[in-house]
């Protein structure tokens, strides 16, 4: 086990909560911080990853970017949990709405997480391994968000190594689609492989930034700003497991 700081994180041990929110930008990061949590301290900067905590309902609370992608967040997750003592991940971000249900603006809550990417293959499995959220932190956030009167889906979204070609592929997102699959985004299958794996706890909820079943999409500068909804049901869902 290498000893704190890591490589890629400056914090020492004690200077993260046992639950955090992870967004894939880090200057969403910033603004959960900034908006949401008193006496918000950073406890990172390296490479930009910027990490935050603070209190919220009287709870110690953390906040730190994963950036984008499996690999990424495969890294930021794996050292949350195994070398600092984390509990509960929360990925906290946007995705692409698949299903026609979706709107701009629905969240959407992971149960399970497809994937086209290879990353379950390190484990070397004898068979398909399929990803899913902690019971008890996905009932926990579907009670939240159904008493704030969100307008929330539950169910399986698909976490693309893609970006671009899982958008573009008619054929690729029908075929998802007809299976039930939600919305599209690229991290929440390998946190539900790291959580399985360290014996550790994690959820993703997604506010829907862009539509692949019609047109309409946020700005980016609404992406960062504009997804109260589900940072406060990400948030109190937190709060309730620490």
């Amino acid at each position: 086990m290498p000893v704190t700081p890591t490589p890629h994180n400056a914090a020492h041990k004690g200077q993260i909560a046992k639950a955090v929110l992870m967004p894939g930008d880090p200057l969403r990061a910033k603004v959960v911080a900034e908006r949401y949590l008193e006496d918000a301290r950073q406890f990172n900067t390296v490479r930009n990853m910027f990490g935050y905590t603070g209190m919220y309902q009287g709870k110690e609370i953390s906040v730190m970017g994963s950036g984008m992608g499996m690999p990424s967040i495969g890294i930021y997750a794996h050292e949350l949990f195994a070398f600092y003592d984390v509990d509960v991940i929360i990925r906290i971000g946007s995705a692409g709405g698949l299903d026609e249900r979706t709107r701009l603006r629905d969240l959407v809550i992971a149960q399970g997480a497809c994937t086209d990417s290879n990353f379950a293959a390190m484990y070397r499995l004898p068979g398909t391994f399929a990803p899913i959220a902690d019971f008890d932190l996905l009932s926990s956030a579907v009670s939240i968000a159904r008493d704030k009167g969100v307008r929330t889906l539950v169910g399986n979204v698909l976490s693309s190594d893609h970006f671009y070609h899982a958008a573009a592929d008619a054929d690729a997102s029908a075929a998802w689609q007809s299976m039930g699959v939600l919305a599209i985004e690229m991290e929440s299958a390998a946190l539900y492989m790291i959580a399985a794996e360290l014996h550790k706890k994690a959820l993703g909820m997604f506010t829907v930034s862009d539509l692949i079943h019609t047109s309409g999409a946020m700005s980016a500068e609404e992406r960062e700003t504009s997804f109260d909804d589900m940072m406060q049901v990400a948030l109190e869902t937190a709060v309730a497991h620490v």
